[in-house]
């Protein structure tokens, strides 16, 4: 998918990019693959690549949630990375407010100097372990609209990341591949003791490569218990309601 096929295949869906908007994606494929030469950030490089299954699959939540679109929407990305799936969303509908935390303080400074240099309003940046982001003496616990993560950890593990950082009414929106059915099995019960409920699985086909791909609603119904999340590893070593290895 090169860029016009990108621009092409969006306007299919009823959004339209700008020239500008089209510049800011030219120069954070620019900076990406430089950035990435000295900071471990993605494996795709190749910019037909890199157009389809990151910026591109950054955007298909919003096929799903409209409010995305159109709200002035708090969104918390966790262990974003290279900034995925939020900037790409937040480059095409600026009408988000999006929070970033990320573990790895390198990943933090590319970021900062790829919001710089896209004049990016409306984004704050945090090095932080997403279980201290969202621990119960945070600031930021139960503060957002929207949680959202990419290729993070499964929904059992996910889950206990996320849902904290939702408020009460909120969403968590979790990209996925094709694991996803056992994945949602798997972590029913982590959502439920959370605070959450599944309310959709879309699955669909990126376009060109045909790769399976599921967007995962959940919605914030009861705020999370004051003990989650637990202390950072934990999450992953002990994912709630599955036994242990």
């Amino acid at each position: 998918m090169n860029p016009e096929e990108f621009k092409a295949q969006l306007a299919s869906m009823g959004i339209k990019l700008s020239d500008k908007q089209m510049q800011q994606f030219a120069t954070y494929y620019q900076m990406l693959v430089e950035a990435n030469k000295h900071v471990n950030l993605t494996t795709i490089v190749d910019e037909k690549d890199v157009y389809l299954k990151h910026f591109y699959d950054s955007i298909t939540p919003v096929f799903y949630d409209q409010s995305l679109k159109t709200e002035a929407l708090t969104l918390c990305d966790v262990g974003a990375g290279a900034g995925f799936p939020s900037l790409p969303m937040k480059i095409v509908f600026p009408n988000l407010k999006v929070t970033i935390v990320d573990s790895l303080n390198k990943r933090i400074t590319f970021l900062q100097n790829l919001v710089d240099a896209l004049g990016l309003d409306g984004v704050e940046l945090y090095h932080a372990r997403a279980e201290e982001f969202g621990g119960k003496k945070s600031k930021h616990r139960e503060q957002y609209d929207v949680a959202t993560a990419r290729a993070v950890a499964r929904m059992s593990v996910l889950s206990e990341l996320c849902l904290p950082l939702v408020k009460v009414g909120g969403k968590m929106i979790a990209l996925k591949a094709a694991q996803a059915e056992t994945e949602l099995a798997n972590g029913n019960q982590a959502i439920k003791t959370l605070g959450g409920q599944v309310v959709a699985d879309e699955e669909f086909s990126l376009p060109v490569s045909d790769d399976q791909r599921h967007i995962i609603i959940l919605d914030k119904t009861k705020k999370t218990p004051k003990q989650y999340p637990r202390k950072a590893g934990t999450p992953n070593k002990k994912p709630i309601g599955e036994p242990e290895k």
